[in-house]
């Protein structure tokens, strides 16, 4: 039987203890693309009226705002202040950390540049910002697309059922506004922020609080560039240069036809039934698309959701940040500021995303 520090594994929990966030300064609305060039992905110019382009957009999405990092910003630098802020809301000692997880896709990218800049690592970045000087504080980073800081909670979640790790620290951060093709409408969907928790490992409580369940999936057969760097819509544009690109019809139809199911699972191995589950943090996408997952998810049980109460969402002011969407979302929840949202102390919540890669995973905690 393993043991950790003479207790037995199966008295240990994974919780969160603390949570933090950073939504940068920079307000960018829908009328702001009003005045830009359109192409689809074959360079052709989009004839459709801009007006009626950014329109069809909010509708699809639900964004009419999304946030994008000051020029002197840095993704490391964002994560870095997001990580503060969970430490803090955890009241630990940051040399106490035993590892530092951080999710993007990028890496830092200067605000004049396109170029990734992943060296060092950000995890050892935001350690040296944080000053700690632990040296068994392991920092390292997770590339898994949207589902990355989710995949850095299950993965701090096993270290620490195996014994190697008592506290993390899992960030997610990225800067999408510097990797985006101002030609290209799906550009209009991403942005900017950090969001970070810490887990600790806790002795069981009666009350059950902690990490449930967990399930992680990757397609790659058909999938796996559905989201990914290509060329400038815009024949005239630099050609050498490469932006993020998603096939968004494809990514659509995937997660629909797969997310529910993995989410299901996840739920099922947990031994909860879904009328237990007050919370669905989903990945913040798409409006439409989250929607028909939850959609999708209860549709599995025979049921149908009240989605108003079951899952919040940010999406419309914050727009879609990728790793830091669910991260930044459970934070504002618990700190109050989606008013219509709470989570109490014994409260069933479910984190879920989809991303590039494919990849999805889904948990199922108990707070």
């Amino acid at each position: 039987m393993l043991i950790y520090k003479g207790e037995n594994l199966n008295t240990v929990r994974t919780i969160i203890s603390g949570s933090g966030s950073y939504i940068p300064p920079q307000v960018k609305c829908n009328e702001d693309f009003k005045s830009n060039e359109f192409f689809d992905s074959k360079q052709g110019r989009i004839p459709t009226a801009n007006e009626e382009i950014v329109e069809k957009f909010r509708q699809i999405t639900g964004i009419y705002e999304r946030r994008y990092a000051d020029s002197n910003q840095s993704t490391s630098g964002m994560a870095a202040i997001a990580g503060e802020r969970a430490i803090a809301d955890a009241g630990i000692d940051p040399e106490t950390l035993d590892q530092i997880i951080v999710a993007h896709n990028f890496g830092d990218i200067d605000a004049h540049s396109v170029q990734s800049d992943a060296t060092p690592s950000l995890a050892a970045r935001v350690k040296h910002i944080l000053g700690i000087k632990n040296t068994a504080c392991v920092a390292y980073d997770i590339l898994f697309g949207c589902p990355g800081w989710l995949q850095g909670v299950i993965q701090a979640d096993a270290f620490i059922k195996a014994g190697v790790a008592k506290k993390c620290l899992v960030i997610g951060a990225e800067t999408l506004s510097r990797v985006l093709d101002p030609h290209d409408r799906d550009s209009m969907i991403f942005s900017d922020g950090a969001g970070a928790v810490v887990v600790e490992a806790r002795e069981s409580a009666p009350d059950g609080s902690g990490i449930l369940s967990s399930c992680a999936r990757t397609f790659t057969v058909d999938e796996a560039r559905y989201i990914d760097m290509g060329h400038s819509n815009n024949p005239e544009a630099d050609q050498q240069i490469l932006y993020i690109k998603m096939q968004g019809r494809k990514v659509y139809e995937f997660a629909l036809k797969h997310l529910p199911a993995a989410i299901k699972s996840c739920i099922d191995d947990s031994g909860m039934p879904i009328t237990a589950i007050r919370k669905i943090f989903i990945h913040q996408a798409n409006e439409k698309l989250d929607e028909a997952i939850v959609n999708g998810l209860y549709k599995l049980y025979g049921l149908t959701p009240d989605l108003p109460s079951i899952m919040p969402m940010n999406i419309h002011t914050l727009g879609n940040s990728s790793v830091a969407t669910i991260p930044t979302l459970y934070d504002m929840v618990r700190k109050g500021e989606l008013p219509e949202h709470q989570v109490v102390t014994g409260d069933v919540v479910v984190f879920a995303s989809v991303g590039a890669g494919m990849h999805m995973n889904a948990v199922t905690y108990r707070v």
